[in-house]
């Protein structure tokens, strides 16, 4: 050996094995976001990574919790996120008041850390945890997602767009809320359920919120023939979709595509929020199709709030649900001083279902 080898100097360290991921791993589990492109346990995984919104991220858990500590998987099952698991999720932004305000990471890297912001797997910066549910689950961002060679992202896998819809289709319910919990999907559960056992086609959609499978899931459950999400269109959540009475629209022509008779859409959190319903209530195209609206509200401060709100859009809601109609203190402010019926879900699931048959127009006996 020379005396210049012998003086090399040393090779500079490498970076640890659990940030060299350059081949395909498996996965510990999937979230349900991740649905659209269809990915598996077994993943290829690139050190780069893209930062923006719907971007298939893998991570390594660090930590877990009590509370908020499952993940929902394609199958919609949950699973407990244990420390160390190899989770595959998508980049995303999340604005709920009962639970964790986060946004997408304006870059990214290997190394970075990120939170668990939902149950469906949205993944990002937590700008603001809930004071009930405790901190967000930290994960190790590890890379993304690859297939042939390009980096997976839900936006690929997205329904095709839909500038307007016919005026001529099948009528639109839209399920609404003053706040998140207050009975929507359960609403939109019982009427599916029963108009279906009573011979009606309804599909069924979520049009706002943030990804999960859960209340789709439900709607297929209870019967409706068909379902979809704003996930479909390539959304982690509807945080930053401006325009999402275009969402809206592209879920509604694939939903018609399976001849309901019927379209039930819940619009997730509430009416006033973070995830842009507006623009769906303000989209002529959907207007003059919706001949039934139920608003869900917990209480009669939001319920007086929803129906004034709504009246001024030119929405008024033909049917009041949720917890505030629990009992007649509720009920009797609205239906007299409100001037608009009432029906409680749980408790009055019949009555719901035929006041909603008969503002839409669809002549049925509904029974169970």
């Amino acid at each position: 050996m020379s005396k210049a080898q012998a003086k090399a100097p040393p090779e500079p360290p490498q970076p640890p094995r659990s940030l060299q991921f350059t081949r395909k791993i498996r996965l510990d589990r999937v979230a349900s976001g991740t649905t659209p492109a269809r990915i598996g346990s077994i993943v290829e995984v690139s050190p780069q990574c893209s930062a923006e919104e719907g971007s298939i991220i893998v991570c390594r858990a660090l930590g877990e919790r009590k509370v908020y500590g499952e993940l929902e998987l394609p199958s919609g099952r949950l699973a407990k996120v244990v420390s160390g698991n190899l989770i595959a999720g998508i980049l995303g932004a999340r604005q709920a008041l009962h639970g964790y305000m986060g946004e997408a990471p304006k870059t990214l890297k290997v190394g970075d850390t990120l939170s668990l912001l939902n149950v469906g797997g949205v993944i990002g910066t937590c700008i603001s945890a809930s004071k009930q549910l405790g901190p967000p689950i930290p994960l190790e961002v590890l890379g993304q997602a690859t297939r042939h060679g390009k980096l997976l992202n839900i936006r690929d896998y997205a329904l095709p767009p839909c500038d307007s819809i016919s005026a001529d289709g099948p009528p639109i319910v839209l399920v609404l809320g003053t706040c998140m919990n207050s009975g929507k999907t359960y609403a939109a559960g019982e009427c599916i359920r029963l108009l279906s056992h009573s011979g009606v086609r309804i599909a069924a959609g979520k049009l706002s919120g943030v990804a999960a499978l859960r209340d789709t899931l439900a709607m297929a459950d209870n019967g409706a023939v068909s379902v979809s999400s704003f996930l479909d269109c390539g959304l982690p959540s509807t945080v930053n979709c401006e325009d999402l009475a275009a969402v809206a629209r592209s879920v509604i022509a694939y939903l018609e595509k399976h001849s309901p008779q019927m379209i039930v859409l819940e619009l997730g959190d509430g009416i006033i929020g973070g995830y842009h319903l507006d623009s769906i209530l303000k989209d002529p195209s959907i207007h003059r199709r919706t001949k039934a609206r139920i608003l869900c509200a917990n209480d009669l401060v939001g319920a007086w709030g929803g129906i004034n709100f709504l009246t001024e859009l030119n929405h008024r809601p033909e049917i009041v649900s949720g917890p505030v109609t629990d009992n007649s203190v509720g009920t009797s402010y609205i239906t007299g001083k409100m001037q608009v019926p009432c029906a409680n879900a749980r408790s009055e699931p019949l009555q719901l279902a035929r006041m909603l048959a008969k503002n839409v127009g669809i002549k049925v006996e509904v029974s169970e």
